[in-house]
């Protein structure tokens, strides 16, 4: 988490909206392996007070998850900064990036949780893409799903902590916003310049 203020979004629901869009976090613990990270799709609770995930049972952190304290991170798009886009030579290069730490004790999901976790994973990112009809397991062999489930295990987070960072030059006057916009997306990092034009009401001269 970057400590200035200026990079904490003031929009109440931001982090969420990122969360639910991004839909894919690292999932980090200390073990007595020490410490661990995995990377799975994510469910973010209505109420947005828990976090749902799965692991591969054979995985190096699922056997140490059940109670564990964890932190979640969702990264969102990220750019270099040259510093010769602002107007003043007195400045250094730097990164744009959106990060979400969540952080909460986790408990393993039972059989029918799991399930419902994997179930509405695959009705959201359906969804999104189109498919018609959409997939689901229905379509599959009950037993060979089964067998399939057995090799995961599912997780729920009860987040006590949010943590984002929106770092999208919100330090910066609306001229060197702009330079930067312009910059990131020459480079290719168009995500990062269409976030930053969407957060254009959080510049330090609004």
């Amino acid at each position: 988490m970057h400590p200035n203020s200026a990079f904490r979004p003031r929009q109440d629901d931001l982090a969420e909206l990122l969360v639910r869009e991004i839909g894919f976090a690292a999932i980090f613990a200390n073990t007595p392996d020490g410490p661990r990270v995995a990377h799975a799709p994510v469910v973010l609770g209505d109420d947005r007070t828990t976090l749902q995930f799965h692991l591969a049972r054979g995985n190096a952190l699922t056997r140490h998850l059940g109670g564990a304290n964890a932190l979640a991170v969702v990264q969102g798009p990220d750019a270099y900064v040259s510093a010769s886009w602002y107007a003043d030579a007195d400045q250094v290069p730097t990164w744009n990036y959106v990060a979400i730490e969540m952080e909460g004790v986790t408990r393993k999901l039972d059989d029918s949780e799991l399930v419902a976790q994997l179930d509405t994973l695959s009705a959201a990112h359906e969804a999104r893409i189109g498919t018609n009809p959409p997939w689901t397991r229905e379509k599959m062999n009950p037993a060979q799903f089964s067998k399939m489930t057995g090799a995961i295990v599912g997780f729920e987070m009860r987040i006590a902590a949010w943590r984002p960072t929106i770092k999208l030059s919100q330090n910066k006057s609306a001229d060197e916003r702009d330079r930067v916009i312009a910059g990131v997306e020459v480079t290719g990092h168009g995500a990062i310049a269409q976030l930053m034009r969407h957060l254009g009401g959080d510049r330090k001269d609004a």
